[in-house]
């Protein structure tokens, strides 16, 4: 890839008029592998230098994202997005970081010491709260990144990384950990449903563990359990309090 290319290719992803990953016309995420090997070279082609934001001064790479009034950002310092990521209007970003690549949609808000990592795609309405990680990706190259799609709802300090999904209007309680192969057990028939890295749509997760026999003994591991479900339609501004607490769970 040349450089005017790479160039070329980081501007589109700043302005949103690509995306590091897409749903296909059956509803697969796809990952755009052109994108993430331009954000790959761009690292390559940059110098570190330093980049004036408000009284201070960083050293990087990546300068900032310049927004305007006309774009409705609220940005409160000392957040950070990073130049090639994409934030649209009527979105919040508290003090916390958006990386290269990353996508973050209309309506969601980004709380205080929040990671979107790079790549990342965060969808429509989405409430990110305090503390949660993000995980980013950019090699290998085909690695999927992080998915979070609209009206989700992530508790205080979850985590969400290597390539795991979020479907729509899924609420995760404060402290659930999803990875590419998490257990995600959902408990709400007579019998265990298991899912891997990815949470089904509307689902209601909170922290679990489950037992598992190693050569030392049994031990408990860490999964995340799906105890309901939320309503399609009513439940959408529904907090995370008033999720978990319709569930008997407290937060």
């Amino acid at each position: 890839m040349n450089p005017n290319e790479v160039f070329a290719t980081i501007k589109a992803l700043d302005e949103g008029r690509i995306r590091v990953a897409e749903k296909n016309a059956v509803g697969e995420w796809k990952t755009n592998l052109h994108a993430k090997t331009a954000i790959v070279e761009y690292f390559k082609l940059q110098k570190v230098e330093p980049i004036q934001a408000g009284d201070l001064i960083f050293w990087d790479k990546i300068p900032q994202k310049k927004l305007d009034p006309s774009q409705m950002v609220r940005l409160v310092p000392p957040g950070i997005i990073r130049y090639g990521a994409y934030v649209a209007p009527k979105t919040v970003i508290m003090p916390a970081f958006v990386n290269i690549g990353a996508y973050v949609d209309e309506g969601t808000l980004v709380d205080t010491w929040a990671t979107i990592g790079s790549c990342a795609q965060i969808g429509k309405n989405v409430h990110i709260s305090g503390g949660v990680g993000i995980g980013g990706v950019l090699e290998p190259i085909q690695a999927n990144p992080v998915i979070i799609e609209d009206y989700a709802f992530l508790g205080s300090r979850c985590i969400v990384v290597e390539g795991a999904i979020i479907e729509e209007g899924a609420v995760l309680a404060a402290g659930v950990t999803i990875t590419g192969s998490s257990k995600i057990i959902d408990v709400t028939q007579s019998q265990p449903l298991f899912y891997e890295g990815r949470v089904p749509a509307y689902s209601v997760v909170i922290p679990g563990s489950y037992v598992k026999n190693f050569s030392a003994g049994s031990f408990s591991v860490s999964c995340a359990l799906i105890i309901g479900k939320r309503s399609m339609t009513t439940d959408k501004k529904l907090s995370l309090n008033e999720a978990l607490r319709h569930f008997q769970i407290a937060n």
